[in-house]
């Protein structure tokens, strides 16, 4: 049954897509339980929106610490209807022949692991009829240069999502792949390349706020990048490697 409001823990509240879902469940009249590593953001979040204060309340911890995971699980004060664990990060192999092995372990560290960890810190608490969301990305869809690490986390993760919507289900918690293309955050900020059809960060929030509302099991968006990414995804692999490769020899020029 659809909630219309009820408690949701976010991680990676602080900024960008996860501070954006934070203020849009406050919207709802949500409880939210903003997560992150950065206490004075998350000070700022509250006394930028002081009018949430009786909704709002903050954890802090670093999301690739299981002690501190565990830890601030055992602070909660009830069960939660919603976990979105969207904390993460990117970063690029510029050069695969001078393969950064500890820059691929930091992301996906930061991207897998860290879910792991929080899974086994919050998912205790989650409600029969709940929900658990986790952040992927459009860029699982597509083998992409440069992606190596980033990609090959977030491909784990749908696969993460697929199993534990099978293994949950008799527990009655539904689970959600978010897998959004580029919003404008200081992550996507960083980018060096160009970003079709890169939507505002409120506009994304309000996109997965209704689709997991209606209990979608995968959630994209935007449709206009999403479609031709599906398409290219048909091609035969040969097909696809001409086109990436012919794409990173201009890049490159």
């Amino acid at each position: 049954m659809t909630m219309l409001s009820g408690r949701v823990l976010i991680t990676g509240a602080s900024s960008g897509i996860g501070q954006a879902l934070a203020l849009e469940y406050l919207k709802s009249g949500w409880q939210v339980v903003a997560c992150g590593r950065d206490r004075a953001r998350l000070d700022a979040l509250l006394d930028a929106h002081p009018r949430f204060a009786c909704q709002l309340s903050t954890l802090t911890f670093n999301v690739c610490d299981r002690l501190a995971c565990l830890e601030a699980a055992s602070s909660l004060d009830g069960e939660l209807d919603l976990i979105i664990l969207n904390a993460g990060s990117c970063e690029y192999i510029d050069n695969p022949k001078a393969f950064d092995g500890k820059l691929f372990a930091r992301v996906i560290e930061t991207n897998l692991i860290s879910v792991g960890y929080c899974l086994e810190a919050f998912l205790p608490a989650l409600a029969a009829g709940g929900r658990l969301a986790l952040m992927g990305s459009s860029a699982a869809l597509l083998p992409l240069p440069r992606a190596e690490a980033y990609g090959a986390s977030k491909a784990a993760l749908a696969y993460l999502a697929s199993t534990l919507r099978l293994h949950l289900a008799p527990a009655d918690i539904g689970v959600s792949l978010i897998e959004p293309g580029f919003v404008r955050t200081p992550l996507t900020d960083k980018n060096d390349f160009p970003m079709p059809g890169r939507i505002e960060v409120e506009d994304a929030a309000r996109r997965i706020v209704d689709a997991l509302a209606r209990e979608k099991d995968r959630i994209q968006f935007p449709r206009r990048l999403l479609w031709p990414m599906r398409l290219l995804a048909l091609l035969p692999g040969a097909v696809w490697g001409l086109i990436a490769r012919s794409n990173v020899s201009r890049q490159s020029a």
